[in-house]
């Protein structure tokens, strides 16, 4: 496997249309991911001591995070929308290689902050809601 750019990692977030367009979210320096779960054990006396996990079971989740400048793209401005509506929104990332991950997602928090003679820049964090699409 190459290795790629992080400047190629994108997040991109939903119009709202059908079939659903995807807008890169512009002003991010730094992007980044976590797939998770919770695990099912079904240890018992028979596992000779050692844990045992059911496969495919338990709760999957991906969680993404990101950092940047705000540029008051239009993008942006749907991503705080969503914040402050509260409401799940179809977001995509964008890898390098052609590789995209596609689902609903939450946006958990957004946070806004500037310095008085610098930019105005935002933090977000955004939590999957059913199945997440790699393709």
């Amino acid at each position: 496997m190459a290795a790629e750019k992080g400047s190629a990692f994108l997040l991109k977030v939903g119009d709202g249309g059908d079939p659903v367009g995807f807008a890169t979210v512009a002003g991010l320096r730094t992007t980044q991911m976590s797939v998770g779960g919770e695990m099912v054990a079904i240890t018992s006396k028979d596992s000779g001591g050692w844990r045992e996990l059911l496969s495919g079971a338990g709760v999957r989740s991906v969680s993404i995070s990101g950092a940047g400048v705000f540029t008051g793209s239009a993008a942006e401005g749907r991503v705080k929308a969503n914040a402050l509506s509260g409401v799940l929104d179809d977001y995509r990332l964008s890898f390098e290689s052609g590789e995209t991950m596609t689902g609903k997602f939450l946006v958990t928090r957004l946070d806004y902050a500037g310095d008085y003679n610098g930019e105005r820049n935002y933090t977000l964090s955004l939590e999957s809601s059913g199945p997440v699409v790699a393709a």
